[in-house]
């Protein structure tokens, strides 16, 4: 099978990684998003398909539109007559002459209907949910709205969105091939738009927490849901690194020290009580809680801030 590939990030890269090694797939283009800056220097850096490809002398040319919709675009596509479009993670919404190509594939991580659009994984777990997994999608014009050929799914209670970004994405790649190599016998399940639900893009300030606000359970959840980006952190900038619930409960004010130990520190919450074991303060770098309070002279009874 012909296959053109679009996708962007590391999640991408392990699904066109499973393609390349199957003797039953020529994947004859890569589609990526176009070289960032990145950092503090930025420094102009490939996604994350695009460095592989080039890292491993893939014979494969490499495109990297603004825009998909232009007659460049569609054209250069069509150029490699693919009999499949997979798309993982691309970037972009794709212009029905795109889709008009050949059959359109994105391996979307959620099960659909549920978390359509850009944050899938992080919507699964700031909701708490028991299951995290990723659906073959048949692509049309709608947001991630197409008839679903297969899912699969993975407990998602363990883990941080770092951890389930690279199970789901190996998830992915099992998953494309199976639907591939059977796509003829595939019976593809309409969405029921009813059910479904959608997630927006995340932003730095959606890691802000705060003790008044916030249960020390919510706390946790944001912990899990923003690693690595945008993590959590204080309205002072300050950020928490490892939390976790605590069994210690108490009736004092949020944003008390209840409990300093040789490993961590208790926080009081709205709701809950937080053990804090590592934090950032603004400009420096990660360190021990117990040498942040050292440092800063704090004692039970005290706040953190």
């Amino acid at each position: 099978m012909n296959i053109v590939f679009m996708g962007t990030p590391a999640y991408a890269t392990v699904i066109l990684k499973a393609l390349l090694e199957d003797k039953c797939f020529n994947v004859t283009l890569l589609v990526t998003q176009e070289d960032k800056p990145v950092g503090r220097k930025q420094v102009l850096t490939p996604p994350d398909t695009k460095a592989f490809i080039v890292a491993n002398n893939y014979a494969m040319e490499i495109y990297q539109p603004k825009t998909l919709r232009t007659d460049e675009a569609s054209i250069k596509i069509a150029s490699y007559k693919p009999d499949f479009i997979v798309v993982a993670a691309y970037g972009q919404i794709l212009p029905k002459s795109i889709l008009s190509i050949a059959p359109c594939l994105n391996l979307h991580a959620s099960l659909l209907p549920q978390y359509r659009g850009a944050s899938p994984i992080q919507s699964t777990i700031l909701k708490d949910d028991m299951y995290a997994g990723v659906s073959a999608m048949l692509m049309e014009e709608g947001l991630d709205t197409g008839a679903v050929l297969g899912l699969s799914y993975v407990d998602a209670k363990r883990h941080n969105a770092l951890e389930l970004f690279n199970i789901l994405a190996n998830v992915a790649a099992t998953l494309i091939v199976k639907t591939l190599k059977n796509f003829d016998n595939l019976l593809p399940l309409k969405q029921v738009d009813a059910e479904s639900s959608h997630c927006k893009k995340i932003k730095k300030e959606d890691g802000e927490v705060d003790f008044k606000r916030d249960s020390a359970h919510d706390i946790v959840i944001k912990a899990r849901a923003f690693m690595p980006w945008p993590g959590i952190f204080l309205a002072t900038g300050m950020k928490l690194h490892s939390v976790k619930l605590s069994i210690i409960k108490s009736n004092q004010l949020p944003g008390t020290i209840v409990d300093i130990s040789n490993q961590a520190i208790t926080i009081v919450c709205k709701e809950g009580c937080l053990d804090i074991e590592t934090l950032q303060p603004m400009s420096k770098n990660i360190m021990k809680v117990q040498d942040y309070i050292l440092g800063k002279r704090l004692l039970i009874g005290d706040t953190l801030a």
